[in-house]
């Protein structure tokens, strides 16, 4: 039984700011704990130095156990990294890291299945896992209060796994794998371009020359014994660090590792890899086809691995050479509208690393051509080198990532672990900021000489499969196995020995008092021209983060359908110059401070989103002034930005889920609402727009008086609105902002398919538009808390159906949708071609079955899941941010967040029935499924559901069974763009060493 299943987290208004952490000192301490830990550092911050403090100790059975006290916030985050990842894997078995890593959230001697998700979604935390090339991590973030349960998960499945992996385990974990790679590889444009460039770079055999994800024909030829071996080989203690961070003391989380992993025997040594770095005597050029609709360019040289001395030079080499608009690809391809995207970026694992220039091109741009372009810009960089403007822009920018890195727990936790894994040595943030300051020019400029200039490369084309663009040249590469040698690691001879208890390890720890969770103290003032203002003072770390949300956004085209996706290219044209900098200069100077100034428009609001250093907030604050009230709207940006929008728009035909969204959206918005109308806009409607439309659609919406702007961070009221008085003599104007469209049901529940040919995976949608608007305290949030477990946690009844018992889908899920305008319900999952028919059955049979009611133990789970949660909710500025703009939004209280408390508390299970039987009309929903014909749409027509085919703009296809659809169906509808179904809750740098082309695995 779960223990603390009921309790709520007490919620009340924050009494002290967060406090600053105290100067102190950095010692080497060889002392051991009673338990036989070892002391073997303690680094704590120097006044105002940038680092992270933390203790570090070491287990008698080789257990690095890393400490960072943080009681900032009423959490912890509890990381376990382990030294392996699919670099440990050898031809013929790709794809076990990863594989192994689902394995172990199965279930292990003392947790059943899938109660490891269960149970820390009860506690109100989160977690997950995830592979790369070098490491596999599982972390959970949680109350304070569940630190002992989640350290006994993780030892658990780290000791007493292997029982417990059965052959029916192994696999439907399989099938979900392979849900995963059709998903975010086969399913997903330019998704396996990595693959391609990885297995040219590499020689035969080396590990980095497959992806993390692995192949489908190795993932079939395993077995549950190979999964076995590969946990005792890799997942001793010795080989793992446990990293907690947060609301802790140290002595506590020594003493409960001590209890928990201290028992479990070290595994076998594991020695460090070391392998040169690839060498390529000639260009290797490689292609493959792909459902895209712009080919694309990528050149790969092999550079260094993570922390080697010339890492940081040449990350300022990428940025210089193509990251932002003052890059060189920008100002010779993006700008002169040769490329729809063109950048450059340098990546680096454990044992190498890429630099890596990748360039879409406009239709009807040859990509051999394109390569002359980019070697022609490697010349240009020859000629010029890099300035020493370039450079400080590259580590002003740099330095400000690596402060916000520290905003949340578990990113504090995260770099600690990596580093460990990596290095041995958590504290490298000092050293990597004085790594960074001292990158010069002449660095720069030698790392160039050095790794690409006249050096060989991988040249990847990726060529659509319509048309007749060709590769930049033809293939000319294929990997030798001459010489290969299967590496020994060690798997004869294994053991699987049991740790031996003192205490009765199958009794999951009680939970600790829950913590009180502190609401933001906030602030509030207004301006006379209707602007109004709120804040919060934290000064954790020296930052600033501003929302300023205008009303209106894609809505606002109700009036004028005929120029939908104005919103949008106003937005996008803020973003370019301002009457006294062009779009570089503006860049140029955002970079030199380490900020960020973005503007954005979505279907109900246009948003202003800064992020400064709060030692750069006035020079911030005097850019923002610029960008908000003085843009330039320069023609030739307008007519790039368009000519990028109708690419866009076109591009999305090409892609399963944009095509499922825009089908749904068709459907459940009636005839003459501007949301059948993607926020992008249409090929017709984006056409016909002007500078002048731009010009008076920011002069016409752009105000104060439907506004409202939200700080958090390192500054107080006075400070901030001392700053902000510029935003006074902004011009009040008169806005009508739109009324919803009435909300109409189908009279029946109807498939709608859409043949998508040659797409790997099927995507389904099936709902409707409600009649709910956000409401905290209302129908809304009874709503969310009902869906909940139907499909917005991961072990919701969908979700364990489709992925976990059937094996269907990566995930599957569901949720409301609303505004102060309604929004739909959806229920939606990417499924294997050939489960289609049999997802959709059991997609509807779940939603019915849940109007018949939940049962004492879910609704138990669902109060404890939710009303612990709270301590998560407030922890980092964009989140503090986002809970005060939603009290301006929608006029709440700060109370609101104790009254959805008392609502979870005294919920019963007819509530949750009662919003079910409400608010899930299962004979009243539209159906989407797009999919490959051949293998997508035998067997829906015995489901009972009358299909109706359409095209992918909407238009009833002639091989349609006769049926009356809706209007909005049976004629040519407008383009759309992706609308983004998101299962909300109730209130609305990556790891630095991991490579960007091989992306984790999860």
């Amino acid at each position: 039984m779960l223990l603390g299943l009921g309790a709520s987290l007490a919620v009340q208004p924050a009494l002290a700011q967060k406090s600053t952490p105290k100067p102190a000192t950095v010692t080497k301490a060889p002392a051991a704990t009673a338990g036989g830990a070892r002391l073997v550092e303690k680094v704590t911050r120097k006044g105002s130095e940038l680092v992270i403090p933390y203790e570090k100790y070491v287990l008698p059975n080789g257990l690095t156990v890393i400490v960072a006290e943080d009681h900032s916030d009423p959490l912890v985050h509890v990381d376990v990294t382990y030294h392996v990842g699919s670099a440990r894997e050898q031809i013929g078995k790709s794809g076990f890291a990863h594989f192994f890593e689902h394995m172990m959230f199965q279930g292990s001697d003392h947790v059943a299945d899938e109660q490891h998700f269960k149970t820390v979604s009860a506690s109100g935390g989160t977690l997950n896992g995830s592979t790369n090339r070098d490491r596999t991590n599982y972390f959970e973030t949680v109350p304070s209060n569940q630190l002992e349960t989640a350290l006994w998960l993780e030892a658990d499945r780290m000791g007493f796994l292997l029982d417990a992996v059965t052959q029916p385990k192994f696999e439907n974990q399989r099938s979900t794998v392979k849900n995963e790679r059709g998903q975010n590889y086969d399913n997903r444009p330019y998704g396996l371009a990595s693959e391609n460039v990885s297995r040219t770079l590499y020689p035969y055999g080396h590990p980095y020359s497959w992806l993390t994800i692995g192949y489908l024909e190795d993932l079939d030829r395993s077995d549950v014994n190979d999964l076995k071996n590969f946990f005792l080989r890799w997942y001793g203690p010795n080989n793992a660090t446990l990293t907690v961070g947060g609301d802790v003391k140290p002595a506590d989380v020594v003493r409960l590792a001590e209890k928990y992993f201290g028992p479990i025997a070290k595994g076998q040594p594991v020695a460090a890899q070391k392998l040169p770095a690839p060498k390529l005597t000639a260009d290797r050029y490689v292609s493959y086809k792909d459902n895209v609709r712009f080919p694309m360019l990528q050149m790969v040289f092999p550079t260094v691995p993570s922390g080697h001395p010339d890492e940081y030079a040449l990350d300022a080499l990428a940025e210089i050479i193509g990251q932002g608009k003052n890059s060189l690809l920008y100002k010779n391809l993006t700008k002169t509208q040769q490329a729809v995207q063109s950048q450059a970026y340098n990546s680096t694992s454990e044992l190498a690393g890429e630099f890596t220039v990748v360039t879409l091109p406009f239709p009807g741009k040859g990509l051999d051509s394109l390569e002359i372009k980019v070697r022609n810009t490697f010349k240009e960089f020859e000629r010029t080198g890099a300035t020493a403007e370039q450079v400080a822009r590259f580590k002003a920018s740099t330095e400000a990532q690596m402060i916000n890195g520290l905003a949340s727990v578990q990113g504090k936790v995260s770099q600690l672990a990596a580093n460990q894994t990596y290095f041995g040595n958590p504290n490298r943030l000092p050293g990597e900021l004085k790594q960074l300051r001292a990158v010069t020019p002449a660095e720069v400029n030698r790392v160039y000489n050095q790794y690409i200039k006249g050096k060989n490369a991988v040249i990847l084309s990726v060529v659509p499969k319509t048309g007749s663009v060709a590769p930049a040249k033809a293939d000319n590469y294929t990997a030798s196995k001459d010489g290969y040698k299967a590496p020994d690691y060690g798997y004869d001879g294994l053991k699987y020995v049991k740790a031996t208890d003192t205490f009765d390890r199958s009794k999951q720890p009680g939970a600790g008092a829950n913590p009180v969770v502190q609401v933001p103290a906030v602030w509030q003032a207004s301006f006379p021209n209707g602007l109004r203002l709120m804040g919060s003072r934290n000064t954790e770390i020296p930052t600033v983060t501003m929302l300023l949300t205008m009303r209106g956004g894609h809505r606002l085209e109700q009036a004028t359908p005929n120029k939908a996706g104005i919103a949008s290219l106003t937005a996008s044209m803020l973003n370019e110059g301002t009457q006294k900098y062009t779009g570089e200069q503006f860049s140029s100077e955002l970079d030199k401070l380490g900020s960020t100034i973005r503007i954005s428009a979505g279907d109900d609001n246009t948003t202003v989103y800064v992020q400064s250093l709060t030692k750069n907030l006035p020079a911030t604050m005097k850019l923002l002034e610029e960008r908000l009230l003085h843009p330039r709207f320069d023609e030739a940006d307008f007519a790039r930005l368009k000519k990028q929008a109708l690419e866009g728009i076109a591009n999305q035909s090409t892609q399963p889920v944009v095509i499922a969204d825009k089908t749904f959206a068709r459907l459940v918005y009636g005839a003459g609402d501007i949301m059948q109308t993607p926020g992008s806009g249409t090929v017709a409607t984006v056409t016909g727009l002007t500078l002048d439309d731009v010009k008076q659609f920011y002069q016409q919406n752009y105000a104060p008086n439907v506004s409202h702007l939200v700080a958090v961070g390192d500054v107080d009221q006075t400070g901030l609105t001392n700053q902000l008085g510029f935003l006074k003599g902004w011009e009040q104007k008169r806005i009508s902002l739109p009324a919803g469209m009435a909300t109409t049901q189908p009279d029946k529940t109807r498939i709608y398919f859409v043949n998508k040919e040659g797409a790997a995976q099927s995507e389904i949608r099936v709902g409707y538009l409600t009649p709910l608007t956000y409401d905290a305290t209302g129908d809304f949030y009874r709503a969310y808390l009902s869906n909940y477990l139907l499909g917005g946690a991961f072990n919701s009844r969908i979700n364990l159906n489709l992925r976990e018992d059937k094996g269907y889908t990566y995930g599957a899920r569901s949720g409301f949708q609303g505004t102060r305008y309604v929004g739909p319900y959806t229920a939606q999952a990417g499924v294997r071609a050939d489960a289609t028919a049999a997802s959709v059955k059991e997609f509807m049979k779940e939603i019915q079955n849940y109007r018949n009611g939940i049962t004492d133990e879910e609704l138990q789970f669902l109060q404890a899941s939710v009303g612990q949660s709270d301590a998560l909710r407030y922890e980092t500025g964009q989140q503090k941010a986002a809970f005060l703009s939603r009290l301006l939004e929608y006029d709440l209280p700060t109370t609101y967040v104790q009254q959805q408390s008392d609502i979870l508390k005294a919920l019963k299970k007819e509530d949750v029935q009662g919003i079910a039987q409400k608010y899930l009309p299962a004979d009243n929903m539209y159906i989407v499924v797009v999919g490959d014909r051949a293998k997508s749409f035998p067997g829906l027509a015995e489901l009972g559901y009358e299909v109706v085919e359409l095209d992918a703009e909407g238009t009833r296809v002639a091989t349609a069974a006769p049926a009356a659809a809706p209007a909005s169906v049976l004629t040519p509808a407008p383009d759309a763009e992706k609308m983004k179904v998101v299962t909300k809750d109730a209130n609305g740098k990556k790891e630095k060493k991991k490579s960007k082309k091989d992306k984790d695995a999860k």
